[in-house]
């Protein structure tokens, strides 16, 4: 059989793209581990929040907010961006940036922030409050895809780590690492830390898309941490934290250059984002129960990649989401199915203009130097 589009990658990415592609076309799934969202997915820190991933982003975003709500996937949050005294230009220079962008921003006054946050330094001082943030079941988002993919026939391999892509009589034979072969007219390349190399194979020039590994560590805290504690970021990008359970899950923010692998935590990464931590708030640190580590994959330009390769048709690109793919998945995912089956925008992604994240945008670069 010859399926029509063949998605490689089956975390938010590929599952997303597979359940919006599948009432028009025959969509095969495949997945290098045992089962889907073994990676970036399954370990996000799990917010929608509007200005992450910046200014061209938040088409995007704020394109699948309503598809979030409507199925029940959002929980309200809050977020903010704090700073001290000395940070007041930087705050001023990141709300002036999401002017226009229909972004709501509010400065906040000291007070106000000690009320949201009572063990904060009173050293952090500046405030800008998004509202709109909320949590994402991420979760329970993936398994939505997933079983509105299988409802709408797509065919998921698990198991399947790609090998070989060869591109003959008008279709690709794919490759699996046991031996075993399939055959799709369109390959999709949503693999994240992977993407790079499923081009190399197929041919394809890589655009450079780099992963990235990001740390969490969950924190027993005392006093516990409220549940209507906002999402709280620096302003410079040294940490955010958010409540769990009375936890607070905690980053250093960091983005340390990896290779594509199973990322997992290093104790040094664990213990600077404490360090910062402590000089931010009072909070007693009672434990450390949990800690994990993601990659993050960036295209050099930081936005997304959608579309197909311009020096192969048949090869379409969907990567390059860096930690803002789960929350932008409804909108991506439509986005780049209309792009592969032809179709116009629709109500979803009316508001948004695809240029910005084709490939094409690469090929020019190179063209200009």
């Amino acid at each position: 059989m010859i399926h029509d589009i063949a998605v490689i990658g089956a975390g938010m990415a590929g599952a997303s793209l597979a359940a919006e592609l599948a009432p028009e076309a025959r969509v095969l799934l495949l997945e290098a581990e045992d089962a889907p969202g073994y990676h970036a997915t399954g370990r996000s820190a799990a917010f929608w929040e509007e200005c992450y991933g910046g200014p061209g982003v938040v088409p995007l975003t704020r394109a699948s907010g309503a598809y979030l709500a409507e199925h029940g996937f959002l929980t309200p949050r809050g977020a903010l961006y704090i700073g001290r005294a000395e940070d007041a230009a930087a705050m001023a220079d990141f709300r002036a940036s999401y002017e226009g962008t229909g972004v709501r921003i509010e400065r906040l006054a000291p007070a106000a922030l000690g009320a949201m946050i009572p063990q904060i330094r009173p050293e952090w001082s500046e405030a800008l409050h998004q509202p709109a943030c909320a949590d994402i079941d991420v979760a329970g988002l993936h398994q939505h895809y997933l079983a509105l993919g299988r409802r709408h026939g797509v065919q998921t391999a698990c198991r399947a780590r790609v090998t070989g892509l060869l591109r003959e009589g008008g279709a690709w034979t794919i490759t699996g690492e046991r031996g075993e072969t399939w055959r799709a007219a369109t390959i999709v390349n949503a693999a994240g830390a992977w993407a790079d190399a499923i081009a190399h194979l197929a041919g394809v020039r890589p655009v450079g898309i780099s992963p990235y590994r990001r740390t969490v560590a969950v924190l027993r805290v005392e006093p516990p941490a409220p549940a209507d504690l906002p999402l709280v970021l620096d302003i410079g990008g040294g940490f955010y934290f958010k409540p769990d359970a009375g936890r607070l899950w905690l980053s250093p923010h960091d983005e340390i250059p990896s290779e594509p692998c199973d990322a997992a935590p290093e104790e040094l990464d664990v213990a600077i984002a404490i360090d910062r931590f402590q000089h931010v708030t009072d909070w007693r640190i009672a434990a450390v129960e949990r800690r994990w580590a993601g990659l993050r994959s960036f295209a050099p330009d930081r936005m997304p990649v959608y579309g197909f390769a311009p020096e192969a048709a048949e090869f379409f690109w969907f990567a390059g989401q860096g930690g803002f793919g789960i929350q932008t998945a409804p909108a991506a995912a439509r986005l780049a199915a209309q792009l592969l089956l032809g179709q116009g925008p629709d109500a979803v992604t009316a508001g948004i203009d695809a240029t910005p994240y084709s490939p094409a945008r690469f090929a020019r670069a190179l063209q200009s130097v």
